[in-house]
Order: structure tokens, then sequence, then C-alpha cells
């Protein structure tokens, strides 16, 4: 039986855990994909403040669904061994917070080069990510973004298959990068998806939607996912800025009487996934 679990990227709301968890009571949800919290970019959290954090948000009824590390999103004249500190940290934080997942990337090549050839480089890299997560009980998940490695359909699947790993799926970020959603992106993917992020996206210019008000298909990825049985994370990432298209497409949401800022935006990106999941038949679950 499939189960859709809804999380999110808090630290859209308000750089503040506080402030985060406030905005999220009212609308049921109780996990969060950490990215951003007390101003500090995760990576960046010591020990003893993942520990302090860890217990507000428990005292408060809060889950981690993963650690949204910028692990692999590095340029090409980074310093990696900085970057494999930064990893083993956020490795130690996903044990501490209890989070299943870290969210993690493929890297940017330099520009032009040739891509055959980076492709050593990024599965050496990962290679070296897996053997330290081995026995940890943590699982490292792959998402596409626009310009690493792992942009394109083709080259997730190929890192799929060869490391064998699982997938975020972000169908917004395929649509920025210049591929087919659906049914391209997410036929080819469908049985390596773990985890998806969910924003919406326009493909003439790929400016950021809510859930089913881009040209990413979200109902329909999202009812063959149920068909499927999956079970797992929608994790919201709303991107929306000040969208202010919402109030002429749902004038009767009270959402619209909100001040405009994150607290609104991250309102809206819930409201529109949990209306397009009902739209399908999909009854969201928030724990």
């Amino acid at each position: 039986m499939s189960k859709f679990i809804i999380s999110g990227f808090a630290d859209e709301i308000d750089p503040y855990l506080n402030k985060q968890m406030d905005v999220l009571d009212p609308l049921g949800i109780r996990y969060i994909e950490i990215r951003g919290a007390d101003a500090k970019n995760i990576s960046t959290v010591t020990e003893a403040e993942a520990h302090e954090m860890h217990a507000r948000l428990s005292a408060r009824g809060y889950k981690i669904s993963a650690i949204g590390s910028p692990i692999g999103k590095m340029k090409p004249d980074g310093d990696f061994d900085e970057h494999l500190a930064l990893f083993k940290n956020c490795l130690n934080l996903a044990k501490i917070f209890e989070a299943p997942y870290i969210r993690m990337f493929s890297f940017y090549p330099a520009a032009g080069e040739d891509l055959t050839k980076f492709r050593d480089v990024v599965l050496k890299r990962w290679e070296l990510f897996l053997k330290l997560a081995e026995g940890t009980g943590v699982t490292l998940l792959h998402e596409n973004e626009k310009d690493i490695y792992g942009d394109m359909p083709e080259r997730c699947l190929d890192l799929a298959e060869t490391l064998g790993i699982g997938l975020i799926f972000d169908p917004a970020n395929f649509i920025q990068s210049g591929a087919t959603t659906y049914p391209d992106a997410f036929h080819m993917l469908k049985k390596h998806i773990r985890y998806m992020h969910v924003k919406d996206a326009l493909a003439e210019n790929g400016s950021v939607r809510p859930a089913g008000y881009g040209d990413a298909q979200l109902g329909k990825i999202l009812s063959e996912l149920n068909e499927d049985g999956f079970e797992g994370f929608l994790s919201l990432e709303p991107h929306l800025g000040h969208f202010h298209g919402f109030a002429e497409l749902e004038p009767a949401s009270k959402t619209n009487m909100m001040e405009e800022g994150g607290p609104k935006s991250y309102t809206i990106a819930a409201e529109s996934l949990i209306k397009l999941m009902r739209s399908v038949g999909i009854e969201p679950s928030f724990c």
C-alpha cells in the first residue's frame, strides 16, 4: 500500500528553526528536510548544535526526513578535502537527527569539459562517499540539479545503475535542464526513485510554480507512483518568491490573505500539493 509523507525544506519559511516549526504546525507537516537552521547551512552545524536542535524538534513532535546537504555541489576549483570533511560532518549529523537519508549531488564539471572523462571523477568521489556511509544506516541519495554531471535523465540512470544508488526526483530541475519530465525522465528513472522533491516549472522559461501549475505533469507522476506502491517522502521545495498568480488561480484560498514572504509561499506550495494529491485519489500522510 502506498504512503506519501509530506516533508520539506523549511528554511524557505525562515532561517530560524523555531519560526519554521511555528509555520508548519497549522499545516500539519511534521517532517523537515533540514538544509538551513538557525541561519546556518546544515553542513556547518556542529555536533553540539545538532543535539540541541534535535531536542527542540523532538519536543514539538518533528522528525527529519533527510539531511539536505550541499555535498557534490562543488565547482571544479574547490577544495575536495574540505568538501569531504563537510560530508563526514553531514554523516554524523544524520545519525544525531535520526535522518534516514542525505541528499547529495554529482559535481559541476569545468566549462567545456568532456563529460565522459568527468564521469570517472564523479564515480570515484561517490564511491568514497558510499564507503564512508557503509554500516551507518544512512542512505545517500542523488538529486538531479541543473548544470551538475547528473542533470539529465540519462546520466542519472548511469549513476543509479553503476553505483547502485537511489535517486531524488526533482521534476522542476529536469525542466530547467531541458529534459521532458513526464513521461521521458520519469519512466526512465522510475524504478530508482526513492524520494521526491516537489516543485513544478514552466517549460517555456523554467520559472518555478506550485505543484500542478507547471508542465511537470506531477499528477500523472504521483498517480503512477501510487499504482506502484511507492512509500516515501514528498519534500516541498517551493522556490516561489512572490507567486502573485495564485490569487487569480485560487481566489477562495485563505492563503491569499497572508502577508507576502516565506510563510505565504510555503503555505501556497503545501496547499497546492495537497490539492493535487487529492485530485488523483491520494491522501497525504504527515507522519
